[in-house]
């Protein structure tokens, strides 16, 4: 079982390594190390050797988000919620997918267990037909906003999550309104802070952060969450999951490099203070409730 070492109120699970997609940005594309073909699904049973049922009853809050995979092509996903919830009937449950995998009737099926209030869907989507697949590769549009509808109309809450480049950057006016319309409930426009690939530019408005100093704003410590990725390993958060030789830390080292001039760089890439809140939050340009 997990020793809490701190408190924790939200965990993130990676259900699967898996996904269809091919963004030139993910790791799954940029992370030379990564087997395709070595799949892996997070089960009920390898969670519940790292999560006792007390902890779990203490949680606030249990997303899937994963570093490689989309939670939509998880074998044990929808497994997942239901044991989550049964455990803790008032935890919040959450949703990271670019929506294109799964039939309607999986994602009505979803709706059905995301009941509570603040459950949702992110569904990351990037412009409207013509432009989305330039970064989504092989997300299918038409699967794409029958899937979303689907959701929306069995009940369950939507984001519609945007990532905005120079090639979609006239449409964000046009997606906000077509979320509207399908009765999203929220939505969001930001520009990835990840390294450009594929001919991908930053829309010609984006400026990037100046940063004054080193300092660490953690997300993990601020939230109160920890990650769990698809082979059951634990770490304080995705961003240092990916880092191959930060992953095997202890988490009170990387808090002590923050106080050096030489601080955890997946810390700085993720986490650093900007004039404007930190490189991670500094991506958002549009965030509004619909």
């Amino acid at each position: 079982m997990l020793e809490n070492e701190r408190e924790i109120n939200v965990v993130q699970l990676e259900s699967t390594n898996v996904c269809q997609a091919e963004c030139p940005q993910c790791p799954r594309e940029t992370d030379v190390t990564f087997d395709k073909n070595d799949q892996h699904h997070l089960s009920v049973d390898t969670v519940s050797k790292i999560l006792s049922d007390d902890f779990i009853k203490k949680l606030e809050k249990m997303f899937i988000c994963g570093n490689y995979g989309d939670p939509a092509a998880g074998l044990h996903t929808l497994d997942l919620y239901r044991w989550f919830r049964n455990i803790n009937p008032n935890i919040t449950l959450g949703m990271h997918s670019n929506g294109g995998l799964r039939s309607t009737k999986w994602w009505r099926e979803l709706a059905g267990i995301f009941k509570l209030t603040n459950d949702y869907v992110v569904f990351s989507i990037d412009g409207l037909e013509d432009t989305n697949h330039i970064y989504r590769v092989n997300v299918d549009w038409k699967k794409l906003m029958k899937n979303c509808q689907a959701y929306i109309d069995a009940g369950g809450k939507a984001h519609w999550d945007m990532l905005i480049y120079n090639h979609n950057e006239h449409q964000v006016e046009m997606c906000k309104a077509l979320a509207q319309e399908m009765g999203f409930t929220w939505f969001r426009a930001k520009v990835s802070k990840r390294p450009l690939r594929s001919n991908l530019q930053y829309p010609a408005s984006w400026k990037k952060s100046v940063y004054a100093s080193n300092d660490i704003n953690c997300h993990a410590l601020k939230e109160k969450s920890l990650y769990i990725d698809s082979k059951g390993n634990v770490s304080p958060c995705c961003w240092i999951n990916m880092d191959k030789k930060s992953i095997a830390k202890d988490f009170t080292k990387i808090q002590s490099s923050w106080q050096t001039t030489d601080p955890e760089p997946i810390c700085l890439e993720s986490c650093r203070v900007t004039p404007t809140g930190t490189s991670f939050s500094d991506q958002w340009r549009i965030e509004i409730s619909l």
